[in-house]
């Protein structure tokens, strides 16, 4: 990485540099952007919880508002300390801002005997998001894998994703759920941003490392106050990031993850969680990469018919119905095909695993069921545990 010297605003940061932004900027930062023609999204606090939501200044930020968050257990706690990102990740992920949970694909109605269809009509402004975590934009490009490669696009899914606009901000303050150094996709982030911010709160004062990743990016840091990066800062922002991944304590198998589950597929540990899992869908709702959906057609009496897409769950018991019933009929069944297609089959479908360890799985479970206590529960059985000193199964 090269250094920055944007040290007034209409200089012409590069991708790649690295410059620093006292935090008094970021509301112009947010305004730049809506100048820009974008809709601002951020994290915002809300019916006791940290969801995205729209922001026009650093006002609307969660500042000094930390999270606690334990299998099935989510609660905030509001302090002093002036943190507007002092948070490990928000309840919901940004997904829906590209995949939305309902959406109309068309409409028809009969007009003069003539069936007529019609697409329904999407917004045509684009979405900056300031604040997404390092696992929710590794999300984002595993879903840019799902639904905007291969041969069948989501078009309107494509569409709002190559106009976004992304700030990331690096976590400091990860959860006892997190696991995303398993998963590299965090504490940190290298790529698939347009900024890349790191909060820093200490004697030298209130913050940003700011990290340039791509074109629309440069444009929006040149219209910022910013000074170059000092030693100090660089140090600063490596000591925060050990920080997080050494406070992490969850963690996945790592070698051979893939073919271990592949090869269990009869263990018993599957009955065993079926006895605990409600078969509720929580998980997938939360996840940031599931993508299952049903598409449903709706008539009135004028004979006017209305195609939706939802969002669906492998948990449901429809989800798998082909003619003569469902395949996979039992919840040992349903949760074994949710956790290996997360970590072992999404592989063989995408070449990425479809989990970024956020932890909100394990978060808003109703029972508390965690996916690395029983990966780890079928890889000690099968040997790996012995080799890799892996925790205690619960």
């Amino acid at each position: 990485m090269s250094t920055g010297t944007n040290d007034a605003p209409g200089d012409h940061p590069s991708v790649g540099d690295v410059v620093v932004m006292d935090a008094s900027e970021l509301d112009r930062l947010i305004a730049r952007l809506v100048t820009l023609g974008y809709e601002v999204k951020g994290p915002t606090l809300a019916d006791g919880a940290i969801v995205p939501g729209r922001i026009e200044s650093c006002a609307d930020l969660p500042r000094g508002v930390h999270d606690a968050q334990a299998p099935a257990t989510y609660r905030i706690e509001a302090t002093d300390d002036g943190e507007l990102f002092g948070w490990a990740v928000a309840a919901q992920s940004w997904k829906p801002e590209f995949f939305a949970s309902t959406q109309v694909l068309w409409r028809s109605e009969v007009v003069a005997d003539t069936m007529v269809f019609t697409a329904p009509t999407r917004s045509a402004t684009p979405v900056a998001i300031v604040g997404a975590r390092p696992c929710d934009v590794v999300a984002l490009g595993v879903l840019d894998r799902v639904r905007g490669q291969g041969e069948h696009r989501d078009r309107p899914y494509v569409a709002a994703r190559e106009r976004s606009f992304v700030a990331v901000v690096e976590c400091a303050t990860p959860a006892s759920t997190c696991f995303c150094p398993s998963t590299d996709s965090g504490p940190g982030i290298e790529e698939g941003f347009d900024l890349a911010m790191t909060e820093l709160l200490d004697e030298r004062g209130h913050r940003f490392v700011m990290r340039c990743g791509s074109a629309r990016g440069a444009e929006v840091l040149a219209s910022l106050e910013t000074r170059a990066a000092t030693g100090d800062d660089l140090a600063a922002r490596s000591y925060l990031l050990e920080r997080a991944a050494n406070a992490i304590s969850r963690s996945l198998p790592s070698d051979g993850l893939p073919a271990l589950l592949a090869r269990n597929i009869a263990h018993p540990r599957w009955e065993d969680v079926a006895e605990r899992c409600l078969s509720c869908g929580n998980c997938t709702l939360v996840c940031p990469t599931c993508f299952c959906c049903d598409v449903h057609d709706t008539t009135d009496l004028s004979g006017a018919v209305e195609r939706r897409r939802t969002w669906s769950s492998c948990f449901d018991l429809e989800h798998s119905y082909v003619h003569g019933g469902a395949v996979r009929s039992s919840t040992v069944s349903r949760y074994r095909q949710w956790m290996t297609h997360k970590l072992s089959t999404w592989w063989d479908q995408f070449d990425v695993a479809g989990c970024v360890g956020c932890g909100r799985c394990i978060v808003w479970c109703p029972v508390g069921i965690d996916i690395t206590d029983e990966a780890w529960a079928i890889a000690r059985s099968d040997g790996v545990g012995a080799a890799h000193g892996a925790r205690e199964a619960p």
